[in-house]
């Protein structure tokens, strides 16, 4: 690497190239506000109106997945800590396999908006308010880090201002969500999908060329130890292992895709099970894509910065810099390349925030307002989801300023899902697969559930584990030019893991800290899981769990299964024969046995209750 020529700047065309993902972004929120007729009732724009199809749903829940944090995240994690991040493969593979064929069977077959509409159905409305407000918690946190994190990233290394960014990504964000509903959300992901996988391409096409070829690259990383695959130490508290991934992993990723209102809001939109189930497993290869994409930019960050760590020697301040960092390096000759790996970041941000801000709306609109003001018509009801909109936008701006003092980002934005998931997926397992849970267990094992994870969580956060735990590889500095005063060869092992801003310095550290803070965080949500239903399970048998009758549509049945292979029989269309009106538990107004069968508003008299 040369070291008199610097990394380069940032030139008009990549301001030019920015600005016109924002635009287009923008212009199909104008399109979808108006196409069809517009949003003309709540459920066109919340849902789409139930008629989307496969593919787009897939790119859709892939880009939303695949935040800014995932684009500059996971490129610095495998630079620190090896390749071991894509057993998350495997995780993946699990994860999608659960959600489509124990939670997505349920909520599809009960037509709802919200994901907590189920809980009241199973348990009751005690029990859908405390999840309602535990996933607007979580949502609004998350989405801070995800607007925070790249703007900063990108600021520090690229000059790009910080604030502008993060009000201007809000903005359009809340612009498109607002006019054009969940259609918008859906289009606008499967344009940011491309722009992602076109800038991580610009980024390893050239890597590639540069270091001379993708088995220069495998060596040098084969020879710095980051193709460390197999790592099956047991150990709980080592921060990745193959165990810590495969186990932790799927219990973190299922509660977003199993159970998270911005995932399943997507899915129950599609117009048939088949087709929700097929967005799933096409939304799989998506997962993989970006995966190999991400860890091969990992990769090449090493080959190149192999003989000098930018982030030792003090040209980044933080891992997530280091990205946009190697992007000045390469691209620098290409004038609007580097414009298109921060949009392509920042496309990420888009496509999560748009994601959350909808479901946030979808939740507070079908929980909070519904049923208390039934008398509010369709109009008001679309015109009030809009409302909320630009409230929660507004909020998820305000909280980018809050995240501006948590730590290191993929692990921040994991602990919380992590935290907060954990229990609220424990509760839908309790709904789904344990008939004898009652909601006085339901009650108690989300509280303690919580409880631990909370614990748990929040002191990893104050005492974050030691090195010999988190297991970062070796970085050095030996090649660097010396005007940098740098002594040779640092190695950043020395470095706590976790840089946040309520980290509590020079303490003694106890049995406490080294064994229970120290879990990985990975198993955060796992913990948050087995808690709930252990204790869901204990409190329900004798608070008379055995004896109440449930409706068996609320649980996961054998025809679930089996009408996986209906498809080859015959067209499979949801059919609402076998539930007449009168079957007891459904005075939910947003729940409406007739509407699955009619394409067209002619039918809908009959079996409304409102």
């Amino acid at each position: 690497m040369d070291a008199t020529r610097g990394i380069g700047t940032f030139v008009v065309w990549d301001y030019v190239v920015f600005a016109g993902m924002l635009l287009i972004s923008a212009a199909i929120g104008i399109y979808y506000a108006f196409a069809g007729g517009g949003q003309q009732t709540s459920k066109d724009f919340l849902m789409g109106g139930r008629r989307m199809t496969a593919v787009p749903v897939a790119l859709s829940l892939t880009a939303s997945f695949m935040s800014a944090v995932t684009v500059l995240g996971t490129p610095s994690e495998v630079y620190r800590f090896g390749a071991i991040f894509s057993i998350f493969a495997i995780t993946y593979f699990f994860v999608v396999t659960i959600s489509a064929e124990v939670f997505l069977p349920v909520f599809y077959k009960l037509g709802i908006t919200s994901t907590y509409e189920y809980l009241e159905l199973r348990f009751n409305k005690g029990v859908r308010l405390c999840g309602t407000v535990l996933f607007i918690v979580q949502t609004i946190l998350y989405t801070g880090i995800v607007i925070y994190a790249p703007a900063l990233a990108l600021n520090q290394v690229t000059g790009f201002d910080l604030w502008g960014a993060v009000v201007a990504t809000g903005v359009v964000c809340t612009f498109y969500c607002t006019l054009g509903g969940l259609k918008a959300v859906i289009w606008t992901d499967v344009f940011q999908v491309g722009i992602m996988v076109a800038g991580f391409a610009s980024v390893i096409i050239q890597a590639t060329v540069i270091q001379g070829g993708i088995s220069t690259i495998l060596n040098d990383c084969y020879k710095g130890g980051r193709l460390n695959f197999w790592n099956f130490d047991p150990n709980p508290l080592q921060r990745h292992t193959f165990w810590t991934i495969i186990i932790g992993g799927t219990f973190t990723w299922t509660s977003i895709y199993g159970v998270n209102q911005s995932q399943v809001q997507r899915y129950i939109s599609c117009k048939s099970r088949f087709q929700a189930k097929m967005s799933l497993y096409i939304n799989l290869l998506g997962l993989w894509a970006i995966l190999a994409c991400s860890v091969l930019c990992g990769l090449a960050l090493y080959s190149r910065y192999r003989d000098c760590d930018p982030w030792t020697a003090k040209k980044v301040s933080a891992p997530d810099q280091l990205m946009p960092y190697l992007v000045l390096d390469i691209l620098q000759d290409f004038p609007g390349l580097p414009g298109l790996f921060v949009a392509c970041a920042y496309s990420g941000t888009l496509s999560t925030v748009s994601s959350s801000i909808n479901a946030l709306a979808a939740v507070t609109v079908e929980d909070l307002i519904k049923p208390h003001f039934r008398s509010l018509s369709e109009r008001s009801l679309s015109w009030i989801s809009q409302g909320m909109s630009v409230l929660f936008g507004a909020l998820c701006i305000g909280m980018a300023a809050l995240a501006s003092l948590m730590g290191a980002l993929l692990q921040a934005a994991l602990s919380i899902f992590g935290m907060v998931g954990g229990p609220l997926l424990g509760l839908f397992a309790l709904g789904i697969l344990v008939p004898f849970a009652n909601s006085i267990g339901a009650l108690v094992g989300l509280m303690a559930g919580f409880a631990v994870s909370l614990w748990v969580g929040i002191g990893a956060q104050l005492y974050p584990p030691l090195p010999e735990r988190t297991m970062p590889l070796s970085l050095e500095t030996s090649g660097c030019n010396s005007t940098y005063n740098v002594t040779n060869w640092v190695t950043t092992t020395e470095m706590p893991f976790s840089t946040s801003a309520f980290q509590v310095h020079n303490v003694g550290r106890t049995p406490l800290m080294d064994n229970w803070y120290s879990l990985s965080y990975l198993y955060f949500s796992t913990l948050g899981t087995l808690v709930t239903v252990f204790m869901g399970m204990l409190i329900s048998l004798p608070t008379g769990g055995r004896k109440q009758n449930l409706d068996r549509r609320f649980l996961l049945t054998k025809e679930d299964f089996l009408s996986n292979f209906d498809i080859l029989k015959k067209k499979h269309i949801l059919s609402c024969k076998s539930h007449p009106v009168e079957d007891g538990g459904t005075d939910n107004p947003a729940f409406n046995h007739i509407e699955l069968n009619f394409p067209d508003q002619s039918g809908k008299m009959s079996g409304t209750r409102l």
